[in-house]
C-alpha cells in the first residue's frame, strides 16, 4: 500500500483549510484529486469526532475552517460529475449554442469575459469545452433475420499460391457466401472471376448448405449488378437466371454501405486472419481442401462472439427452413444481341436462324446454350423462337412459314447484276429466289460474285449446267465455274505454237550470234596486236 508523505498530508490538509481548489492542489502538489479528497475527508471525521490533532502536519487532527472550498462530501454521496464544480457551469447554456456552433474555447472565453464579466481563468473553459465535445460512439442498428432468409456473398483476397506452370506465388479471388442467422460459411478460391463463374460458385453454394436462402445481399461487383441503381439495379442476366431458377432474390447493397453486408465482410476477415494469413499454397485445389478442412475442423464449431452459440448447432436450426432445391442443375447459356434480317433471320456463330414473328431490322435477345438457342424479345423478354444449335457453318433453320417471297430493293438489284452476267445466270438466280425467298439472297450474291475472278461466259456455262441438273447449291455452281476455267486454260495452252509466219527459224538465230561473236573476236585481236605488237 502506498502512503502519501507526511509533509505532502500536511500541505493538502493546509491548502484546504485556505480555500484553495482540489484542481490547483493537485497542480502544485502534483498529487492526483481522489487522493486530495481522501485526506479532506478523514480531516473532516477527525473534527466531528473530536480527535483533532494539535500538529498542522498531521493528517487526522488538523483544524479546518467550515468554509473549505470545495466542503468535503457526507459519507454515502454519490459522486460528483467532474464538471459540477466548474465555474462555467453557470453558462452552460451558452457555451452549449456555442460549441455546436463549432467555435473553439479562446473565442467563448473572450466573449465570456467581455459578455458575462467571466474572472476565471481560460483552462477552466477549455476543459469545459473538452467535456461538452466528447462523441458518442457511433450506433448502429443490429439486423436480425429468420433463419434461412438472407445470405451475404462477397469477394476477397486468398492466401500466396503458386500459378501453374510458373514459380510466381499470386493471391486468387476468395469467393466467401454466410448463412445470416447461423453464420455458417461457404468458402472457395478461384484465379479469375467472370459473369458465369459467380453465378456457378452460387450454385455451388447452394449445393454445400443443401438449400437455398430467401435473398441475397451483394455488393455492386460488375459480375452480378450491371448498372447499380439505389430503386432498380440493373442485374446479370445470366445471374438474375440462376437465382430465380433456385427461387432467390437479390438485394444489392447501396454503393459504399458495407455495412449492410457486415456478416460477410467479418467472414472474410476471420478467414483471411485465421485460416490463411502466414501460409503458401503450391495449388489452388491445395488451398480450397484446407478451407474444406478449417471450416468442418474449427470454423463451424466455434462459439461466435456476439450470439455466444455454436456456429454448427445454430446451423442445424436454419437447414430446414431453407428452400428446397430444384432436382436439375441451371443450364448455363452466354447472352448476345442481334439484328433480324432482311430474310427474317439472325446470324449466331456462321449459322441462320428464323426469328419471326420478330420485326425486320429489329433487335433481339439470343441465349446460346450447349445444343440450342432462344431469341427473345428485348422489351417483354418473352420466348420469341427455340432452335437447335447448329454444329456446321451455313446451316439455315427455317420454316417453310417463315420464308419472305416478296422481292426488295436488294433482290431487284442482284438479278440486274446476274442479267449483266448472263441469262442463263439470271434465270438460275431467279429460280433461287422463286424456291427460297430471301434466304436465297446469300446464293445469288455467291453466284454474282463469281464475277470477280471469272469470266462471263465460264459463269455462264456453269449456270446453264446447274440449270439442266436442278443445281441450286452456290458451293457446286462455283466448283463448276472453276473446273471449266482451268479447262479453258489447258485447251489454251495446248493451241499454243512453235512455226508461224512472224515467229523467225531457230537457224536464224544461230546464225546470228555466230556471225557477231566471231566479228567481235577478230576485231578484239587486231587491238591487241597493234597496242602490244608481235611476240
Amino acid at each position: 500500500m502506498n502512503v502519501l508523505h507526511p509533509n505532502k498530508k500536511a500541505a493538502i490538509i493546509t491548502l484546504l483549510s485556505n480555500g484553495v481548489s482540489q484542481r490547483e492542489i493537485e497542480r502544485k502538489i502534483r498529487v492526483d484529486r481522489k487522493t486530495i479528497r481522501k485526506y479532506g475527508r478523514m480531516s473532516a471525521d477527525g473534527e466531528t469526532s473530536g480527535g483533532v490533532s494539535k500538529s498542522p502536519g498531521v493528517a487526522t487532527g488538523s483544524e479546518f475552517d467550515t468554509d473549505q472550498n470545495p466542503p468535503p462530501r457526507p459519507p454515502g454521496t454519490p459522486p460528483i460529475p467532474a464538471h459540477a464544480r466548474s465555474a462555467c457551469e453557470e453558462h452552460r447554456p451558452w457555451i452549449e449554442e456555442q460549441v455546436l456552433l463549432g467555435r473553439n474555447a479562446v473565442a467563448i472565453y473572450q466573449d465570456l469575459v467581455e459578455r458575462f464579466a467571466f474572472g476565471h481563468k481560460y483552462n477552466s473553459v477549455k476543459r469545459f469545452c473538452r467535456s461538452l465535445r466528447r462523441k458518442n460512439p457511433v450506433q448502429y442498428d443490429r439486423l436480425e433475420f429468420a433463419p434461412g432468409e438472407e445470405a451475404q456473398v462477397d469477394y476477397g483476397a486468398g492466401a500466396l499460391t503458386r500459378k501453374p506452370g510458373t514459380n510466381l506465388y499470386r493471391r486468387p479471388r476468395l469467393f466467401v457466401m454466410t448463412l445470416k442467422y447461423s453464420r455458417r460459411c461457404f468458402r472457395k478460391v478461384v484465379w479469375k472471376s467472370s459473369q458465369a463463374l459467380w453465378a456457378k460458385l452460387h450454385e455451388e453454394a447452394f449445393r454445400y448448405f443443401g438449400g437455398a436462402p430467401r435473398y441475397v445481399v451483394l455488393d455492386n461487383l460488375k459480375e452480378g449488378v450491371i448498372k447499380s441503381d439505389l430503386y432498380e439495379p440493373d442485374l446479370n442476366p445470366l445471374y438474375a437466371a440462376v437465382l430465380a431458377h433456385y427461387g432467390v432474390v437479390a438485394d444489392p447493397a447501396r454503393v459504399a454501405d458495407p455495412d449492410r453486408k457486415g456478416s460477410v465482410e467479418n467472414a472474410i476477415r476471420h478467414t483471411q486472419d485465421t485460416a490463411l494469413k502466414g501460409r503458401r499454397f503450391e495449388s489452388i485445389e491445395e488451398q480450397n481442401r484446407w478451407l474444406a478442412h478449417w471450416e468442418e475442423r474449427w470454423a463451424s464449431v466455434r462459439i461466435h462472439g456476439r450470439t455466444k452459440r455454436q456456429v454448427q448447432e445454430m446451423f442445424e436450426e436454419e437447414k430446414p427452413f431453407l428452400r428446397d432445391l430444384p432436382l436439375c442443375g441451371f443450364s448455363y447459356f452466354s447472352q448476345e444481341t442481334r439484328t433480324v434480317q432482311d430474310d427474317g433471320t439472325i446470324q449466331v456463330h456462321d449459322c441462320y436462324y428464323a426469328a419471326l414473328p420478330a420485326r425486320l431490322h429489329s433487335r433481339v435477345i439470343v441465349r446460346i446454350y450447349d445444343h440450342e438457342i432462344e431469341i427473345i424479345d428485348p422489351r417483354t423478354m418473352e420466348l420469341i423462337r427455340r432452335h437447335g444449335k447448329g454444329h456446321r457453318k451455313g446451316m439455315v433453320f427455317m420454316e417453310e412459314k417463315d420464308r419472305i417471297f416478296n422481292p426488295s430493293r436488294l433482290t431487284r438489284h442482284l438479278l440486274a447484276q446476274a442479267a449483266a452476267i448472263g441469262p442463263c445466270t439470271q434465270e438460275l438466280c431467279r429460280q433461287l429466289f422463286e424456291g427460297q425467298g430471301r434466304p436465297g439472297h446469300r446464293r445469288m450474291q455467291g453466284i454474282v460474285a463469281l464475277a470477280r475472278r471469272h469470266r462471263a461466259d465460264h459463269i455462264e456455262q456453269a449456270a446453264r449446267i446447274a440449270l439442266q441438273r436442278g443445281i441450286y447449291t452456290c458451293k457446286i455452281i462455283r466448283r463448276l465455274t472453276e473446273c471449266i476455267t482451268e479447262a479453258d486454260r489447258q485447251k489454251t495452252a495446248a493451241e499454243l505454237t512453235r512455226e508461224h509466219s512472224l515467229i523467225r527459224s531457230p537457224r536464224d538465230y544461230a546464225l546470228f550470234f555466230e556471225t557477231h561473236a566471231a566479228g567481235s573476236r577478230t576485231e578484239k585481236g587486231a587491238d591487241y596486236e597493234q597496242n602490244h605488237g608481235r611476240g
